[in-house]
């Protein structure tokens, strides 16, 4: 997961308690977000819903409440549902939404599995662990045995494009040049705007190298 920061004041049409997905709901919150699935990290998803952080459950104040309203693909919603409330915030600046969860991405393009490890013990921080292993490893119907082998597929391609930025890094004959050009693309991989960049920037931090270099740009 990733932090973002919600703008105000509010889309102008949630005064009027109609509609909580306008349109001017949907452009602030895709930029607040990124254009990500603030759960799973999918930028551009293709089925996008608004959804209420603490399930609404026809309670018309929370419904339009817009510091409740996120921006998350139809899938992760669905997972989500009314059972996960007390997750992390990643709009409260008091939660470190990337620092409370490690997040590493599977060892191969069909990889069974994401690592899910939870930093801390608070409460929200493993309940949302238990969201995220959800996300990327159900498999108790074959609808989201495949949906999460197709999502565990993305995660594995962008890590990919990292790994070939560190071959390239710590290649015998690169030049100083080389690995300036390396770590700088490798910069704008861990950039939140940028998909599953959690699962980069875990990457990142686990290498004895790289990690000193590029943990100073990690906001």
């Amino acid at each position: 997961m990733f932090n973002a920061t919600r703008t105000f004041p509010a889309p102008a049409s949630l005064a009027e308690a109609k509609a909580y997905d306008g349109e001017d709901v949907y452009a602030e919150l895709r930029k607040i977000f990124f254009d990500k699935c603030y759960i799973c990290e999918t930028n551009d998803p293709h089925d996008i819903n608004v959804e209420h952080f603490f399930a609404h459950e026809g309670d018309i104040k929370i419904k339009y409440d817009w510091k409740n309203l996120y921006f998350a693909c139809s899938r992760c919603n669905n997972i989500k549902s009314t059972a996960f409330n007390e997750i992390i915030d990643c709009c409260d600046p008091a939660y470190d939404a990337f620092g409370s969860i490690k997040l590493l991405p599977p060892l191969s393009p069909r990889g069974k599995a994401v690592v899910v490890i939870p930093i801390n013990q608070d409460p929200r921080t493993i309940k949302t662990s238990e969201l995220l292993i959800k996300i990327y490893n159900s498999d108790h119907t074959i609808n989201k045995r495949i949906s999460s082998e197709f999502l565990r597929g993305k995660v594995f391609k962008q890590y990919n494009i990292l790994l070939d930025q560190i071959d390239a890094y710590f290649d015998p004959v690169a030049t100083a040049d080389d690995k300036a050009n390396s770590i700088n693309r490798m910069k704008v991989l861990m950039q939140k705007s940028m998909p599953y960049s959690a699962f980069i920037r875990w990457c990142i931090l686990e290498d004895n190298v790289l990690a000193p270099i590029l943990a100073g740009d990690m906001d």
